[in-house]
């Protein structure tokens, strides 16, 4: 007998019957006697018959999906793809991959055979795939679920292994790469309707606190040199007998800087339907703002304030948003030694009208330099708090619960200090959440400088 094609190994099936028919042979030559090469025949034949068409090629297998948008939350469908290219059937395929913890799988279609899983169960992890696939063609495993986190997740690898030849002939085990579904996070519902606290363009959707041609009434006024007269309010000029303009805000476009503060983490990450950790809500809130803000016109820009001191240009449109999620998907919390990271980005490379919203926990000492540096360098600053409000104590015995209550004291004593330091700090709370902050900083843009400041 020849040797099997590369990759391929003979089974216990086939040693066990060329053993088999290899002893009767021997046993009736030796005692001749011939019922025993005649029982031995069937075994030949058989085995001669099985292996007359050996595989020449091992199965293919790669793993695709189909959804290029998915969000949090949202239905997911992966597929796992053998094939097989060679001119015999493949017996028994047995097929298994992983999928990622974030990515719940709870049924699965192979062959036109629907598999419920529980919603506990994931069939990477858990239980082989078993098939058959006739020669030049492929079988699908279809795996459908859902989506639970925002983030680059993993479905696979995945390993396939075929029996050819009735089981006589087995494959080496063939592994496909694994294919990454991008889940994008969900934009929590978010909307500031205060203006601006200063507009850097001169067209926009932002109803500035400073005159010009726009849709806000600011009040009426005597006609001067230079009015239009489209402006001019004839019922107000009859009674006073003078001419007199509706005097209007301009309306202007602004630009927005996220800041994100990834040198901490803290809390449990329970996916879209479970608790928040600071990464989940910091970067939710950042799509959210990003959203809204892209959405009316402006022009947004991201950074993060940590070692990789990532950044991501300001522009505006749909494309702009595009960038965003796809940018906010590689957050990542990254502890560092104890340095500052402001000279990576730097006050001088932010716009001095920039509206800079911070997303911070406020764990890290580090972060609250940083934002008091931005509020003495000029800027209009928000600093927003993703610490969950729900951050359960330490459990340990001892003197962690005094330990805890006092780092929450230094913590709220770090807070008074920003705010005495003219930084704004306020908890995200969706719609709503930088309304009244907003409108602080827009007073204060206005208000007369002292000092020359």
């Amino acid at each position: 007998m020849s040797e099997p094609v590369a990759g391929w190994a003979p089974t216990r099936a086939l040693g066990r019957a060329v053993l088999l028919t290899g002893l009767l042979l021997v046993a009736g030559v030796l005692l001749g006697r011939v019922d025993l090469i005649v029982l031995a025949t069937p075994f030949a034949v058989g085995t001669a018959y099985a292996l007359r068409r050996r595989p020449a090629a091992l199965p293919q297998v790669w793993v695709s999906h189909d959804d290029e948008h998915l969000v949090e939350g949202g239905e997911l469908t992966a597929t796992v793809t053998v094939g097989n290219p060679d001119v015999v059937d493949y017996d028994l395929t047995v097929l298994r991959t992983r999928v990622s913890s974030w990515l719940r799988v709870d049924r699965a279609t192979i062959a036109g055979a629907v598999t419920r899983l529980g919603s506990d169960t994931s069939p990477a992890t858990d239980r082989p795939f078993v098939t058959g696939v006739p020669r030049d063609t492929a079988v699908d495993l279809v795996l459908g679920g859902g989506a639970l986190r925002w983030g680059r997740h993993p479905v696979g690898p995945a390993g396939v292994r075929v029996c050819a030849a009735q089981g006589l002939l087995v494959s080496r085990v063939v592994i496909a790469e694994p294919a990454r579904v991008r889940v994008y996070p969900v934009t929590e519902p978010f909307e500031a309707v205060e203006a601006m606290p200063r507009a850097a363009g001169l067209v926009g959707a932002h109803h500035s606190r400073k005159p010009g041609e726009g849709g806000e009434l600011a009040g009426v006024r005597v006609f001067a040199p230079g009015d239009r007269l489209r402006r001019i309010d004839w019922r107000v000029s009859l009674r006073a007998r003078q001419l007199h303009v509706a005097a209007t805000l301009s309306d202007r476009d602004a630009e927005v800087v996220v800041l994100l503060d990834v040198l901490a983490e803290a809390g449990r990450s329970g996916g879209v339907t479970g608790t928040a950790s600071v990464l989940d809500t910091t970067v939710r809130a950042a799509a959210a703002i990003a959203e809204h803000y892209l959405y009316r016109g402006d022009r947004v820009a991201l950074l993060e304030h940590g070692p990789a001191a990532r950044r991501l240009r300001p522009a505006t449109g749909r494309r702009q948003y595009l960038t965003v999620l796809e940018w906010l998907l590689d957050v990542r919390a990254e502890s560092s030694p104890q340095e500052s990271y402001d000279h990576l980005f730097g006050p001088q490379l932010l716009s001095a009208d920039a509206l800079v919203v911070v997303l911070t926990p406020l764990l890290d000492e580090r972060s609250a330099q940083m934002l008091a540096r931005l509020a003495r360098s000029g800027r209009f600053v928000v600093a927003v708090d993703t610490l969950p409000a729900d951050l359960p104590p330490p459990k340990d015995r001892g003197w962690a619960e005094v330990a805890y209550r006092l780092w929450r004291l230094d913590r709220d004593t770090m807070i008074d200090q920003l705010r005495e330091h003219g930084v704004p700090v306020v908890r995200w709370a969706g719609t709503g959440s930088l309304d009244q902050v907003l409108r602080d900083v827009a007073r204060l843009a206005i208000a007369p400088r002292v000092g020359g400041r």
